[in-house]
């Protein structure tokens, strides 16, 4: 058990389940589909309370306790659930209280990036199932802590990447990989997020009343309060997150991935920067084009924040397959083939693949699948290990960024090949007194 967590429990006088009643708690599940299911979700504000949203559409679900370090986002949302199901939840503004509590079941980790990791292993340690927003860690080594930590632990554990469970997004797949657009050698996925705009620079100042900013912080660096890094603008600074490659990409690169069944590139080169807002307060790029390399095909990011880049009629973000008959493009709406007609390798007769539209809501489908996997002890469509796996993936076009040069990516060493520099940023660099657990 990591030391930081030993010390709380022993001063708040609780003892969390041993190890070995832990098998019990995992196979037990749910007698039947009606059977109650008890959630509790830290971090309350964005994406977090979504989640919960859709869990509540589910009848068995009863939302047991909220955790937040904004005492006024936490009053809000305990609100938000007591008009909503006639119940008003507990209250915790420290997520290891909310994990301690026995009554849960399942906790959603709805936190910014960087307090992904620990809640997820405590709560897994605790004999709780996990829902936990992407990308599952800040870090390649909290990945792989991550996954660690279900193995040992044996709960189910779903990533919030629902589009794995959004049926079109499927279909799609298994339309490029039966051959339908002949040998594939180009993939293209990208966000260009036209609706994000400059974000000017502001003094520090106190953090606001109500605010654990130190808790918020957590583990990573401690640095003066400033509301351009709180909340929901978190994401474009490097102590916290990954800027729109770990936001939009885990999503869109996991199908790309897929898509052509292959996931280790011999190599990764990215380019970019702050061309749109050189002096605005963000640090990860506003403009930004991977390449990595598989050797027989190639596999292109690319991101724009200010301009939705006109892809493929409009489509601000998307995975389009290149083949040789045709190009099979998708997004969140749907997916389509527009055919070759003047190439060299069109096919006499292919006429492509009129849009097929998405069909669902996908969170919601994505959690149903969550809540049935507690029943039955399935795999859940986004296991800890592909959420781990495609983390991975973004984090090593973010250090080819940052490095400013082309890596070499050792998958069975899980470090790169001769570069100390680029491994250091592989690891997780934890502030006192949070330390990585040790599982």
């Amino acid at each position: 058990m990591n030391d930081t967590r030993r010390t709380f429990i022993k001063q708040s006088a609780v003892v969390t389940a041993g190890i070995a009643a832990l098998p019990t708690i995992m196979n037990a599940g749910c007698a039947s589909p009606n059977e109650k299911i008890t959630v509790g979700l830290i971090g309350c504000r964005g994406m977090g309370f979504n989640d919960l949203q859709s869990f509540l559409k589910n009848k068995e679900v009863e939302c047991v306790a909220l955790c937040d370090v904004d005492q006024r986002v936490l009053d809000k949302r305990a609100e938000d659930v007591a008009k909503q199901t006639g119940k008003r939840p507990l209250l915790y503004n420290d997520f290891r209280q909310l994990i301690d509590n026995k009554d849960i079941d399942a906790v959603i980790v709805g936190t910014p990036d960087h307090w992904h990791c620990l809640p997820m292993v405590y709560a897994s340690e605790a004999g709780k199932h996990v829902y936990v927003e992407k990308p599952i860690g800040t870090t390649i080594e909290e990945c792989n802590v991550m996954v660690a930590a279900q193995k040992r632990y044996g709960n189910v554990v779903q990533v919030g990447q629902w589009q794995r469970s959004h049926q079109h997004w499927n279909d799609a797949v298994n339309y490029v990989q039966g051959g339908n657009i002949g040998r594939v050698r180009s993939v293209r996925s990208w966000s260009n997020v036209g609706w994000k705009r400059s974000i000017p620079v502001v003094p520090d100042s106190e953090a606001p009343e109500g605010v654990d900013y130190d808790m918020w912080l957590g583990p990573a660096p401690k640095r003066p309060y400033n509301k351009n890094r709180f909340h929901a603008s978190f994401r474009w600074y490097w102590d916290y997150a990954g800027g729109v490659m770990t936001d939009w990409g885990v999503h869109l690169l996991d199908f790309a991935l897929f898509g052509m069944n292959q996931y280790v590139p011999k190599s990764i080169m990215a380019v970019g920067g702050k061309y749109a807002f050189p002096d605005d307060a963000m640090q990860t790029p506003d403009t930004m084009t991977t390449v990595y390399d598989f050797g027989d095909f190639g596999l292109v990011w690319d991101h724009t924040i200010g301009i939705y880049g006109a892809n493929y009629g409009g489509r601000g973000h998307g995975v389009a397959f290149v083949g040789e008959y045709g190009t099979l493009v998708i997004d969140r709406s749907g997916w389509e083939v527009i055919p070759e007609t003047k190439s060299t390798s069109k096919k006499e007769g292919y006429d492509g693949v009129k849009l097929q539209n998405a069909q669902g809501d996908g969170l919601d489908l994505h959690v149903k699948n969550f809540l049935d996997c507690i029943r039955t002890g399935n795999k859940p469509n986004c296991d800890i290990e592909t959420g781990a796996h495609i983390a991975r993936f973004a984090h090593l076009g973010n250090i080819s960024y940052r490095l400013g040069r082309k890596v070499n990516w050792n998958p069975d060493m899980q470090q790169f090949v001769n570069d100390n520099e680029a491994n250091e940023l592989v690891k997780a660099h934890y502030r006192s007194p949070w330390t990585l657990p040790k599982v």
